[in-house]
């Protein structure tokens, strides 16, 4: 079940986003990401910002979550994380279109690595196209999506 996320489950969420974003961090040989450093308090500034989906096994477990806020007519979306254990089931295909459902007929913007070859493969294949690359570092380069 994916529902909106309360403010007592932002802890459970970071939780999670630690754990989630170990394998993008062993892609750069680095725990040195921005997701494994994000404090509580500044989740609870994306959550006052705009919206936080968390889905939930049938114990009550978050085992997913997606965040976006709208600026304009852009709707930004990140952080879309799923347990370990509970990947390439379609949780994540299901968190995006989710987060997009709460924000219809927009224009939708997301990131990531372009080492992150099935994040890339999953916004594409739900209709997400490349329109910009960013260097950061040698070893860090983004790509912008957007539909």
């Amino acid at each position: 079940m994916i529902i909106r996320a309360k403010n007592e489950d932002l802890e459970e969420i970071l939780a999670l986003q630690y754990l989630a974003y170990q394998s993008e961090a062993r892609l750069f040989g680095s725990m040195d990401i921005p997701p494994l450093k994000q404090t509580i308090e500044e989740v609870c500034d994306e959550y006052e910002k705009g919206t936080i989906l968390k889905a939930v096994d049938d114990a009550g477990t978050i085992i997913g979550s997606v965040r976006a806020y709208q600026e304009n007519r852009t709707v930004y979306i990140g952080k879309l994380m799923v347990h370990p254990n509970m990947q390439k089931q379609g949780l994540g295909t299901k968190l995006l279109l989710a987060i997009e459902q709460e924000y219809p007929n927009q224009k939708y913007e997301l990131f990531t690595s372009t080492k992150s070859i099935s994040n890339i493969r999953l916004y594409e294949k739900l209709g997400y196209k490349i329109f910009k690359e960013e260097t950061v570092s040698e070893e860090l380069q983004f790509v912008y999506l957007q539909k």
